[in-house]
């Protein structure tokens, strides 16, 4: 097949495609795409140089990258996770109750003489009079204290769960039931009533011999949804004019961000920081805005303000935790552990034969005192957690050694840091 039957089969070239052969030129359509391959292949003069703007678009491409970094690097939170809103609180709720169905494990009631006593006021309000001479020695019943939270603007209807303790000397209150307890607030009324059947986590056992075996705590249980709210607490969440916002960590410079957001979201004068806990909000009178309004306040995101640099010592256990923010002067550290020693061999001392002696134990005493340590290290100028960290693990110091170190520290005046001792 020739080369002009095949042309005469494609008479039109499609867009994009050049046709040439050795009397002809390029057609317009191979034509233009010449120009962009030549445009998209710049010659060997062309390659070391930016065409006009382009150091511009560079810059500014760099700046975006460099902003997108620093940004993903402050760690925001919710303002729900920062604070609380004022007046809106948990209250504590208490009463005393008896749990009964126990497997013998109840109060002894000659050592609990108050368990009685709330049994015979119970029976007596059922009708039952037990004889004043009677003592009943009981063995199932145990008297309890009921404790609860009432959850902020819970309503009657509503249940709670409960934590039932037991007061006496039970054994064990598993496989008990609590009888109706009123629950009480600080103000001496009944807000909830409790009962219902215990769940206890831990278990003990005991045989005749005296041995006992117990794993958890078995006096004290819980009743999930085991009270009920009979009354309302008072709030004036919709009455009051202003709402405030109480910081969990008190620092104005996050009290400060919380207010600059709230208003770059809602308007200049919406907030306002009114000390180092308090943002107090001016809110809408409806109540139906102001409950949208404070919603859409807490899905707020802020960067709250840099830790307070502190070192934090539990001198029961030994833990040290050492925030972020704790620096440490140019400081040179020799710390050494003593080990005192003391060994008694205790010999016996034969006098002589005939010479009416007595056979006598002389206590022998070894005391030993050895230096272990004695590594010396170094801070640096502002050493950082992981080089005090790092220099602390160097020498194999233990968390008492440790707790040592930072006192030292502490009183020459090279850590920069309060060090609270818990």
């Amino acid at each position: 097949m020739s080369l002009r039957s095949i042309r005469s089969a494609f008479p039109h070239p499609p867009a994009g495609t050049f046709s040439r052969d050795a009397g002809e030129g390029i057609t317009p359509h191979g034509l233009s795409l010449l120009r962009k391959t030549e445009s998209m292949n710049p010659s060997p003069a062309q390659r070391g140089k930016v065409p006009a703007g382009g150091w511009g678009r560079v810059l500014a491409l760099a700046l975006m990258v460099l902003l997108f970094v620093l940004a993903s690097t402050v760690h925001a939170e919710r303002v729900r996770d920062l604070a609380d809103v004022a007046g809106v609180r948990q209250n504590q709720l208490v009463g005393y109750g008896l749990v009964a169905g126990l497997d013998g494990s109840g109060d002894q009631t000659s050592q609990a003489p108050f368990t009685t006593q709330s049994l015979d006021n119970m029976l007596q309000q059922f009708g039952i009079t037990v004889p004043a001479n009677v003592r009943p020695q009981l063995k199932n019943v145990a008297a309890v204290m009921v404790t609860a939270d009432l959850p902020p603007f819970a309503k009657p209807g509503q249940a709670i769960d409960i934590t039932v303790s037991s007061i006496g000397n039970s054994k064990s209150l598993r496989g008990g039931s609590l009888l109706m307890t009123p629950l009480k607030g600080a103000d001496g009324q009944v807000y909830a009533v409790a009962q219902g059947n215990l769940v206890i986590g831990g278990i003990s056992a005991s045989g005749k011999s005296g041995s006992s075996v117990q794993v958890n705590i078995s006096n004290s249980g819980r009743v999930p949804n085991g009270a009920t709210v009979e009354r309302v607490v008072p709030s004036a969440f919709a009455s009051s004019a202003d709402l405030a916002l109480n910081l969990h960590t008190p620092d104005f410079m996050t009290a400060s961000r919380v207010a600059t957001a709230i208003n770059k979201t809602f308007g200049d004068g919406t907030a306002r920081a009114a000390d180092a806990v308090s943002v107090v909000l001016r809110s809408p009178a409806d109540p139906n805005a102001r409950v949208g309004f404070l919603g859409a306040v807490q899905e707020l995101e802020v960067a709250p303000g840099d830790a307070p640099a502190r070192v934090i010592v539990n001198s029961r256990t030994g833990t040290v935790v050492i925030g972020s923010n704790v620096r440490v002067s140019p400081a040179a550290v020799a710390h050494g552990s003593i080990e005192v020693s003391i060994t008694e061999t205790p010999t016996v001392s034969q006098p002589e034969p005939y010479s009416r002696g007595q056979t006598a134990v002389v206590p022998q005493s070894s005391v030993q005192v050895t230096e272990h340590g004695g590594h010396m290290f170094k801070f640096g100028s502002g050493a950082n957690l992981d080089e005090i960290v790092r220099a602390v693990n160097q020498v194999g110091a233990a968390p008492s050694d440790l707790v040592s170190i930072l006192q030292a520290l502490k009183e020459a005046g090279a850590l920069h840091a309060e060090l609270v001792v818990i």
